[in-house]
């Protein structure tokens, strides 16, 4: 194993025997804004204690220049990854002056030159290990400390970090700013920011506490940024988690930084939270875009007290941030926004991640077991995160909400600024409830997998509730029928606790029952035949929402597990999508859709699939309301590159010889993802792309010129794309996403298929060279689609020694590909199936 790949064996050791006073970090980004030069001055001073003479700091980095120890030189002993410090004594004081890289994949401190107006940006990203990638740190998330960062920067810029500016000095060309120590951090979530970032600022106050506000992005994207929207989801937030857990605001000011090419959706840095700048939108948005960025901005909030105040030791039980910021991001957005609906979206979306994740041959308990920082890189994951707060939500309902409130107040009080385990958590939920969740913590945080619900109706009356793989659950079972309106609403709900593979129930004769109603367990639900059918020519009639995105999720489901053939799902998805009201639950339809065509229908049956899908989004586009509008513009783009049928329509609406569908604006990324379907069905040449990227010379129209110009159904543009993946290491990560999905776009897979046996020749060596979030985009990204698993086998089988990382990805791509392949041979007994065939 390297020596950059911590295991936690050797951090729980050092943790025993290092204890960490205080850091004092000085960066030097006055050449930023210099292309040619590609390091940065960093030296840390950090003082420790340490009942061993001997331990080492980690530090990935271009080189270090000098150790002194207790004020002495001392010889570098670097190894790439590690410092190693030796003759310590009990109380001791290090400075390491070293050079870092500037980062172009998204982490460490990554670079950013905007082509719009030539400036540079700077941001940082740690999360899980890569702080040690900007200053040398004792990179574990339970040796906390306070942190002093001064950072000297070109003159005119906003320097941003976790605590307010201290002090800020002129020099003769540029800027040395000081910020005030910091409360005890891990270094994951420590930032800085620093370019000429556009800031607006505001502020929230309750009772003595002032904390202020302010929201920066590039300033190219100024005119985008929506300010007073995001304020407003942040007052009601610190609100909401104010009253929730009766724990102040700890972090003083509240800064929120939307940074370009972003590898996460936002990271939960404290005073100093980071956002993909994808939520700064460039044009018309969905209110589905709307309510996915107010849910994440509450998701990085929750994360001020649970993962930030109190932090887990290891990365065991990173669930207990992600999962509760996953939970009461959905609960802040439904109780104390405009997105009321928001449980829905959790249903319906977040939890079809968990499900996904819950059933590969690699799924984990929510409280895993790490072994090392790659493990850990990999384990956010829809467990961590979707499955963990789904979870949560069943321990509110379990307990009670106020005892599960209280017991989140009494453990943020006894653990402020330390590091817990899921037994400290425990405890005081078991204190506040009066329950022993020993038995709870085993069968839903200490086992892996996904229970699946299923009703059978009994001949004589009743039923029957079966669920594969036993837990206990707390479930609602909604019995629907149609009211005098002919609308399906719920006529009776019942709640019952199970715990074994079959239970009694008692049933009306409702020609729609519903187990799981409300959504109150983690489980998968198979519709009996009676409700399959009422729901096949009825589910536009259903009124509630949550119940409408739990009959999406039972048909989605069925359909992943060919148990529901995918031609079915798909006409029940063209007859009742354009009735669809509720956003989250459109897009989601939307994009599963193409999906079932392309994964689960056999070869034979596609194109005609296509051709009636694209139909289907290129009319509703003209009809829809202007709410639901974009969402079928977009999705007639997605199947576009697939079917070449409305390419000179898509063209004479982008070169402005036909009108677009009325109200529908053509911003830059519906415009690219046009242009993207034309050249992925060969109607658009180099020629087209340039003239559309001149147009919009903006780093995202780069990142898109480039995704378009791979797609072209080319053998030379496949065998350019290929060889610029491997070995082109100055594409950032955008870039290299671009061109990969790029490769992979279109119908035409054969001219992807002849690079298989390169990719498994590949992957090794990759893993090796590149960083973990690089190598992981690639080997998950380029996996062969073909229809046979033996290469796979056969790369398995010859490389048992292999990082268990990458062997993970690999066992994971191949069972996705075994499960589409047992889907076209499901799919391949049934015929294509149209919106009028009747059930």
């Amino acid at each position: 194993m390297s020596t950059a790949n911590l295991s936690r064996a050797e951090t729980a050791e050092r943790s025993r025997s290092i204890e960490v006073l205080r850091y004092r970090v000085e960066l030097d980004l006055l050449a930023a804004v210099d292309p040619g030069v590609d390091t940065f001055s960093t030296t840390t001073t950090v003082e420790f204690t340490s009942h061993s003479p001997e331990t080492w700091l980690d530090f990935i980095g271009a080189r270090v220049e000098s150790v002194t120890v207790d004020g002495t030189a001392v010889d570098v002993q670097y190894d790439g990854a590690r410092i190693a410090l030796t003759g310590l004594r009990e109380s001791s004081v290090v400075t390491v002056v070293a050079q870092g890289d500037y980062s172009r994949s998204g982490e460490g401190l990554h670079r950013f030159v905007d082509p719009s107006d030539g400036q540079t940006y700077l941001y940082t990203q740690y999360e899980p290990a890569d702080a040690r990638r900007v200053f040398p740190c004792f990179e574990q998330p339970d040796l906390k400390a306070p942190f002093t960062f001064v950072v000297t920067a070109p003159r005119g810029w906003e320097v941003i970090s976790n605590q307010y500016v201290d002090r800020r000095d002129t020099v003769s060309d540029g800027q040395v700013v000081t910020f005030a120590a910091t409360l005890p951090l891990s270094t994951y979530i420590t930032a800085v920011v620093a370019g000429p970032y556009h800031r607006v600022e505001s502020s929230w106050q309750r009772g003595n506490l002032t904390v202020p506000l302010s929201v920066l992005c590039r300033a190219s994207l100024a005119r985008y940024l929506d300010a007073d929207t995001i304020f407003e989801i942040t007052q009601q937030g610190l609100d909401f988690f104010a009253d929730a857990f009766d724990f102040p605001y700890p972090w003083g000011k509240y800064d929120q930084v939307f940074v370009p090419e972003y590898n996460l959706g936002a990271m939960e840095n404290p005073g100093c939270v980071t956002f993909t700048e994808a939520y700064v939108f460039r044009g018309s948005a969905t209110d589905a875009q709307y309510e996915g960025r107010a849910n994440t901005i509450l998701h990085e909030m929750a994360h001020m007290w649970f993962g930030d105040l109190v932090t887990m030791v290891w990365w065991d039980d990173l669930w207990l941030k992600e999962s509760f910021a996953d939970y009461m991001g959905s609960l802040a957005s439904a109780e104390a926004t405009r997105w009321t609906q928001a449980w829905v979206a959790f249903a319906n979306r977040r939890k079809a991640w968990a499900y996904l994740q819950d059933q590969l041959p690699t799924t984990h308990p929510i409280v895993a077991d790490i072994v090392d920082l790659e493990a850990a890189k990999l384990n956010f994951d829809g467990i961590t995160y979707a499955k963990g707060a789904s979870v949560l939500k069943q321990l509110a309902a379990y307990v009670g909400r106020d005892a599960f409130f209280e017991g989140a107040r009494r453990y943020f009080r006894a653990h402020a600024f330390g590091n817990t385990t899921l037994a400290d958590l425990l405890t005081e939920l078991s204190g506040t409830s009066g329950r022993d969740l020993t038995s709870w913590a085993a069968a839903w945080l200490q086992t892996s997998g996904v229970s699946t619900l299923a009703l059978e109706r009994n001949d004589g009356g009743g039923a029957t509730l079966s669920q594969t793989d036993p837990r206990p659950h707390r479930l609602a079972i909604g019995m629907y029928d149609f009211d005098e309106a002919g609308d399906l609403v719920c006529t009776e709900r019942s709640e019952i606790d199970i715990t074994t593979s079959r239970t009694p129930v008692d049933l009306s004769d409702a020609p729609l029952v519903l187990p799981n109603d409300a959504d109150l367990t983690y489980a998968k639900v198979r519709l009996d035949t009676r409700s399959l059918t009422t729901v096949e020519n009825s589910l536009d009639r259903v009124r509630d929402p949550l119940a409408r995105g739990l009959i999406w999720s039972s048909l989605w489901n069925a359909t992943r597990d060919s148990e529901l053939e995918a031609a079915r799902y798909l006409a029940m998805a063209q007859r009742f999508s354009p009735t669809e009201s509720n956003p989250a639950l459109l897009t989601s339809v939307l994009s599963n859709a193409p999906f079932a065509i392309e994964h689960y229908l056999p070869e034979s049956a596609r194109a005609d699939a296509r051709r009636r899908w694209l139909e289907h989004t290129w009319n509703e586009m003209f009809v829809s309301d202007s709410g639901a509008q974009l969402t079928w513009a977009r999705a007639v783009a997605a199947v576009a590159t697939t079917d070449g049928g409305r390419a000179a329509d898509i063209r004479s609406i982008l070169d402005g010889s036909a009108p677009p569908p009325s109200g529908l604006s053509l911003d830059p990324d519906l415009r690219w993802a046009l242009w993207l379907a034309l050249a992925a069905t060969g109607h658009a040449d180099d020629t087209d792309l340039h003239a559309e990227w001149q147009r919009d010379d903006t780093g995202s129209g780069r990142t898109a010129y480039l995704r378009a110009m791979s797609a072209r159904p080319e053998v030379a543009v496949k065998s350019e794309a290929w060889a610029s993946i491997f070995h082109d290491h100055s594409l950032s990560n955008d870039h290299l996403d671009a061109t990969i999905s790029g490769f992979l776009a279109g119908a035409r897979r054969d001219l992807a298929a002849p690079f298989a046996e390169d990719y498994f020749a590949a992957v090794r060596p990759t893993w090796r060279d590149r960083s973990i979030e690089m190598a992981r985009r690639v080997v998950t990204g380029l996996f062969p689609r073909d229809t046979n698993l033996a290469a796979a086998d056969a790369w398995l089988a010859a490389n048992a020694d292999a990082p268990g990382a990458l062997r993970r990805l690999i066992v994971e791509q191949r069972d996705h590909l075994a499960r589409d392949l047992r889907a076209q041979e499901f799919n391949s007994g049934f015929g294509t199936r149209t919106p009028s065939d009747e059930p």
